[in-house]
């Protein structure tokens, strides 16, 4: 069995694959503070709940763009599972050749869903993540990383609604049922929801325009679905993308073909 692991700024999400199968998910909060101990328990516990014990887990790979919880979740993998971790970094194959100005600055969940998408769906593809930031990404045929954009995601645009005008509240995130809106809370709602999705159909045409070339659009991060059910440009929207990026790179790693 693989732990896949994607730390996040916001997020910390687990996997584990028993060989094709992906056995559910796990997720913590990557601002709270944790010991290697609290890491250690916290997988234990997404382990014990999918009746998966240690021995059965033969390698842990990890992408992450946050450095400051790394010293500490790395102990309690070593300590918890006793396995040394594989990081998402320089020296490891990845199967995608970044061509950017500055490859070393492209973090590494890009990287991991760019290999995701391009594996799995082909290629040429543009590859959005509703993340932190939202980031719009472009693999060519050829497999190399040529174009990326990056945005504020749908939960940093909510927060600045709500903490920089003092008469905005906290909302929950969704559509409303009419961009008729006749209150501030599906007001903002209306907002964040049909302006995403006009930001979203904006960067894929242009994209398109510019490129010539006719590309796939897969979609993923937490709050995707609400902005890939409102909109025909979006061909698929995957959630364990980058789960699946993250074992095609262990396989690639391991010198397994995929």
């Amino acid at each position: 069995m693989l732990l896949v692991i994607d730390i996040g700024n916001t997020n910390i999400t687990m996997g584990i694959y028993d060989k094709e199968n992906l056995i559910g998910n796990y997720r913590l909060n990557t601002k709270a503070k944790r010991t290697s101990d609290e890491y250690g328990m916290a997988l234990l516990t997404f382990m014990t709940v999918h009746n998966v014990i240690k021995e059965f887990i033969e390698d842990v790979i990890i992408s992450s763009v946050v450095p400051k919880v790394m010293h500490s979740f790395n102990n309690g993998i070593r300590k918890y599972l006793d396995k040394e971790p594989i990081i998402i970094g320089p020296g490891i194959r990845t199967g995608i050749s970044i061509q950017t100005d500055s490859p070393r600055s492209l973090g590494a969940d890009r990287i991991v869903d760019a290999a995701g998408a391009y594996y799995t769906y082909g290629g040429p593809v543009l590859i959005i993540d509703f993340g932190t930031a939202t980031t719009y990404d472009f693999i060519a045929a050829d497999t190399t990383f040529q174009y990326g954009v990056i945005a504020p995601g749908i939960e940093i645009s909510a927060q600045a609604l709500w903490t920089q005008a003092a008469k905005l509240q906290e909302i929950e995130i969704k559509k409303p049922t009419s961009i008729l809106a006749k209150n501030t809370v599906t007001s903002m709602q209306a907002g964040l929801v049909y302006g995403y999705v006009g930001q979203s159909e904006y960067i894929i045409r242009k994209f398109k325009e510019a490129l010539k070339v006719d590309m796939k659009v897969i979609a993923t991060g937490g709050l995707g679905r609400i902005i890939c059910n409102e909109t025909s440009m979006i061909d698929i929207y995957d959630p364990d993308l980058t789960f699946k990026g993250l074992k095609i790179i262990y396989e690639k790693y391991k010198g397994l073909e995929h």
